[in-house]
């Protein structure tokens, strides 16, 4: 039986006919991708590469202390939190959890990912949304450069200038210059701005976690706020991490170890206070380096600050609202603490005006450095006798007379006493005998750059303190004693250079001005037994009072620190009768005994390392002691240089003169002399301010402009000036007079 044969099967028209129309599609979008791509390359050769991305970075300053400690980071010119870093800084870690987040195929592309974009466009048309971006980093980069519209041709121009930056720029730069541009937040550019505002850390101290969460900040700075959506971050960390671990960036398990973390942040804010210090080291355009090595000890600093603060409560009743200390190592200079108010934030006690930079008249705190020149220069010893008596100097603007603060006179003193007890009348004579311009010259070679004025403005009462100088000047003046006479700059950066040194008094001279300033028994006379001067171990100290008790200071040294305090007003408002001693002495035990309890460079050891002599003196006289002497004592020399035998003739010392004034029935006006004129204080209260009237011989009474003036049987007695021209006369018990004196009181 035959069968037909079954009839050959065909194959449809339309798969032929579809075959080739799909063929001519893949044709022509080969053709126009092609097209597409040569206009992208053309367009990317004509592109002008930003010249931006081959510039220097420059953000803030930061300020560290000596131990690395954060003191203190500036905004850059834009107002913007940014630190650059280079490519040793980002950590294996960091860098793969930038790429996981948001390029993995960043090495192998040449700045444009063509899967990227395709699987961008897929999701779109499948989702029927924006699913993924397809930007590479160097897109990112590139729209970092110009204001790019959001549109078609914005994104065209983009990925030219991509291709352009791939171009010119290697893979690493291209990543380096993305993590100092790209926002992690408002105000926060660049990603050790970042890792400073949200973790405290340096990029290389980074974890796993820590890298991702940064990393995943970069889609959404708003919406991935770790202060504000702590949950949201985690959740885009963990993408970040489980994508690191999918392209193969991280290991399987250390993604999942840090995915199980929480989002901790800890970040690093400066260390509170030391802001004057800061403000002193970044002035204006002053240093453009990034990052400033300082030479403050951060502890050290914080506790100054506290007692600064516990001090300026203390003073209420002084009516001092303003404090200021200075804390130098004596062997390199440096400073190690610098407060410049008690509290910066205090606007009713102007606390942002810097008490350690503002020049401000130093009282007595100067003549330590007088009286070693004088050591020097005009061979004076700690026995040698200074004048302590009605004494006045020629002046251009007249005669000036100085004082002691208790308006009294001893006669002939040691320079010891003098120095310890702070008379001023020996001080200025002291200079008188040296030269102003002389003792100027001395004190700017001591550092004191702020009397910027000539030797006549401040005449002979530059020896009281007349000149404004700062308490760091001051105080690096004092560090110079403590160095054995040799001067160097205060160092206020690690890495500047020391300063050449200049010496300008002699080792020995710095070494009997500091066994003078650490003689707790000469001490007493001034300010009593158990003062605030007074330590567990030897410290050379010196107080100063301005006039009306504007400025108080104290200033002081062991062999290894100097300490400086300042107290007033930042208004220049006087003081509540607060000295030297009473207003800034208590600060200053209380910094020197921080620092001699908790050792921050041992002390006890010697003042100085000079080998004085000692030798028995007649204390009246000043000269070596013989058998003949009824009052010995004990005086420090340096080598060679002990006095003469003492002429048994000459003890009856400052006694003498008054006794043969008496022996002479006529009185004898001393002081004022004849033409003098005086000008009263405006700084002063004119009820305060006096006259010391003196006469020698068998005195009774004065007389001054007609009226009597009782004298109670002492030569020298108090008048309180008035202007005007007036005349005196001093009466002996015999009603003798003697012949008038006029003086002029302005």
């Amino acid at each position: 039986m035959n069968f037909p044969l079954s009839a050959p099967v065909r194959q449809p028209h339309f798969g032929a006919r579809t075959f080739r129309v799909v063929r001519r599609l893949v044709a022509l979008g080969l053709a126009i991708s092609c097209l597409v791509v040569a206009a992208l390359l053309t367009s990317a050769a004509v592109a002008e590469f930003p010249k931006e991305l081959r510039a220097t970075a420059s953000g803030g300053q930061r300020v560290y202390d000596r131990d690395g400690r954060l003191l203190a980071r500036t905004r850059a010119a834009d107002k913007s939190w940014f630190t650059p870093v280079g490519l040793s800084e980002l950590s294996d870690d960091v860098k793969n959890a930038l790429l996981g987040a948001e390029d993995a195929r960043f090495r192998s592309h040449r700045g444009v990912d063509p899967l990227a974009i395709a699987r961008a466009g897929l999701q779109f048309l499948w989702h029927r949304r924006l699913v993924s971006g397809a930007s590479t980093i160097t897109q990112q980069l590139a729209r970092s450069t110009f204001d790019r519209p959001a549109t078609l041709r914005g994104k065209w121009q983009e990925m030219a200038l991509a291709l352009r930056i791939e171009h010119e720029l290697s893979k690493d730069e291209i990543l380096v210059a993305y993590v100092n541009r790209v926002s992690f937040g408002p105000n926060i550019v660049g990603i050790q701005a970042a890792a400073d505002q949200y973790f405290g850390k340096s990029l290389s101290a980074l974890g796993l976690a820590e890298a991702a969460t940064l990393a995943g900040l970069i889609r959404g700075p708003n919406l991935y706020d770790p202060k504000k959506r702590p949950s949201i971050v985690r959740a885009r960390r963990n993408r970040v991490l489980r994508r690191m671990a999918k392209h193969g960036l991280v290991a399987a398990d250390c993604a999942q170890r840090a995915q199980g973390l929480p989002v901790t942040l800890l970040p690093r804010p400066p260390l509170p206070g030391a802001h004057h210090w800061v403000r002193r080291l970044l002035p204006p355009a002053a240093d453009s380096r990034a990052e400033l090595r300082s030479t403050l000890s951060g502890p050290l600093q914080r506790e100054v600050e506290a007692l600064t603060s516990t001090h300026r409560r203390l003073m209420d009743h002084r009516g001092a609202t303003a404090a200021a200390v200075v804390v130098i190592d004596n062997r390199s200079s440096e400073v190690l603490a610098y407060v410049g108010s008690p509290d910066v934030h205090s606007k009713a006690d102007q606390g942002q005006h810097d008490g350690a930079r503002t020049p401000r008249q130093a009282g007595s705190a100067l003549k330590p450095l007088l009286y070693a020149a004088a050591i020097d220069q005009l061979g004076f010893s700690p026995a040698s006798l200074l004048p302590d008596s009605p004494t006045q100097f020629w002046t251009p603007g007249g005669y000036y007379a100085p004082l002691n603060y208790d308006r009294r006179f001893r006669g002939r003193v040691r320079l010891r006493r003098a120095l310890v007890t702070s008379l001023n009348v020996p001080a200025v004579s002291l200079l008188d005998q040296m030269g102003v311009d002389e003792g100027l010259k001395l004190l700017r070679q001591f550092g004191l750059r702020s009397l910027t004025q000539d030797a006549a403005h401040y005449g002979p009462a530059l020896a009281l303190g007349v000149g404004e100088v700062s308490l760091l000047e001051v105080t690096a003046a004092y560090a110079a004693l403590a160095r054995g006479g040799v001067y160097r700059r205060a160092r206020l950066l690690l890495d500047d250079p020391a300063s050449e040194p200049l010496r300008v008094v002699s080792a020995g001279a710095a070494a009997l001005i500091s066994e003078i300033l650490s003689d707790n028994a000469a001490r007493i006379e001034a300010f009593g037994r158990g003062s605030a001067l007074e330590l567990s171990i030897p410290v050379a100290v010196k107080t100063g009072t301005s006039k009306a008790y504007r400025d108080a200071w104290t200033v002081g040294y062991t062999r290894e620190l100097t300490v400086g305090v300042w107290v007033g007003n930042f208004n220049a408002t006087p003081m509540k009768h607060a000295t030297g001693a009473v207003a800034a002495g208590p600060l200053f035990h209380s910094v020197m005994t921080h620092l001699i309890e908790n050792s921050q460079h041992p002390s006890g050891s010697p003042l100085h390392s000079e080998d004085l002599e000692r030798h028995a003196i007649c204390k009246q006289s000043g000269q070596a002691a013989t058998g003949h002497c009824h009052d010995v004592m004990t005086e420090v020399f340096l080598p060679g240089s002990a006095p003469a035998p003492c002429d048994h003739a000459h003890t009856s010392g400052t006694g003498g003169a008054r006794t043969q004034a008496k022996q002479t029935a006529l009185p004898s006006v001393v002081f004022p002399q004849d033409g003098m004129r005086f000008h009263l204080d405006p700084a002063v209260a004119e009820a305060r301010q006096t006259l010391v009237l003196r006469a020698t011989g068998d005195l009774n009474h004065y007389v001054i402009d007609g009226q009597r003036l009782a004298a109670t049987g002492e030569a020298e007695v108090l008048w309180a000036l008035r202007r005007g021209q007036h005349e005196l006369l001093a009466v002996s018990r015999g009603g003798l007079s003697s012949s008038a004196v006029r003086f002029l009181v302005q």
